[in-house]
C-alpha cells in the first residue's frame, strides 16, 4: 500500500464508514459512557489501544490462523489484548477505573473490534490493519467525545467533569455556573438517544449537502488533442 490508500483507510474509518453516526455499531458503550467528555474519551482511548493491538496481531497471523476456527482465535486475541488495557487502566489509573467499570473488559464484545478484525486485519497486511484500527477507534472516540460534550454541557452545565483523575489538580469548567439547576433527561438514557440521533442526523445534512454542491458544480471536462 502507498500514502494515499493509508489517507483513504485512516479517512473511511474517521468520516466515512464512522462506527459510531454511519455503521451504527457499539451502541452500548456509546450511550451508557457518554454522560461527560473525561469518561467517554478515556473509554474511546482504550478502545483505539485494542483495535490497534489487535488488528495488528491478527494481520500478522492472518495466514496461520485455520479459517474454520477464527472466529474463536479472533475473540481469544481481543480477550488477551483488552485484558492487558484492562489491568494497564487499573495499575495507572484507578479512579477512572472504577468509574468505566464493566465497559473496560466489555470491549471484549464490542462488535466493532470483531467487525473490523474480520472485515479488514484478517484481509490485508499489517501496517494498514493497524491504520484502520486506529481510524475507526479515533472516528469512535470523536462520536463520543461530541456526545459526551453535549450531554455534560446540558444535563450539568459543566465541561471536562472528572478531570481530577487524570490530571490532579485539575477542575471542571463551570460554563453556566454553579446555580445552573440541570437537565436531568440529557444525562439520562433517552437523552443519550435523543444527542446521537442529532450527531446522526448532521453528519447525514452535511453529506447530503456535500452531494448537492458536486450535482451543481460537476468537474470540467477538459478536451484531450486527437491524435494524428
Amino acid at each position: 500500500m502507498d500514502i494515499k490508500a493509508y489517507r483513504d483507510i485512516a479517512w473511511n474509518g474517521i468520516w466515512k464508514q464512522n462506527t459510531g453516526v454511519v455503521q451504527i455499531l457499539g451502541l452500548c458503550p456509546i450511550l451508557a459512557i457518554s454522560t461527560s467528555i473525561v469518561n467517554a474519551v478515556s473509554l474511546g482511548l482504550a478502545t483505539i489501544l485494542v483495535m490497534a493491538m489487535s488488528n495488528l496481531v491478527i494481520a500478522a497471523l492472518r495466514n496461520f490462523i485455520p479459517y474454520e476456527i477464527r472466529i474463536p482465535v479472533f475473540i481469544l486475541i481481543i480477550a488477551a489484548l483488552t485484558t492487558v488495557v484492562d489491568l494497564a487502566f487499573n495499575a495507572y489509573l484507578h479512579e477512572l477505573y472504577l468509574v468505566l467499570g464493566i465497559f473496560i473488559p466489555l470491549i471484549v464484545t464490542n462488535c466493532i473490534v470483531l467487525a473490523r478484525v474480520e472485515a479488514f486485519a484478517a484481509k490485508n497486511e499489517p501496517i494498514g490493519s493497524t491504520i484502520d484500527g486506529i481510524a475507526m477507534g479515533i472516528g469512535l472516540t470523536l462520536v463520543l467525545a461530541v456526545l459526551g460534550a453535549i450531554r455534560e454541557l446540558i444535563g450539568s452545565g459543566t465541561l471536562l467533569s472528572g478531570i481530577e483523575m487524570l490530571f490532579p489538580g485539575a477542575e471542571a469548567i463551570h460554563v453556566f455556573g454553579d446555580d445552573y439547576p440541570g437537565f436531568l433527561i440529557a444525562i439520562l438514557p433517552p437523552g443519550a438517544f435523543f444527542a446521537l440521533g442529532c450527531l446522526i442526523a448532521g453528519r447525514n445534512w452535511l453529506e447530503a449537502r456535500k452531494l448537492a454542491r458536486a450535482r451543481m458544480n460537476p468537474p470540467a471536462i477538459t478536451d484531450t488533442p486527437a491524435e494524428a
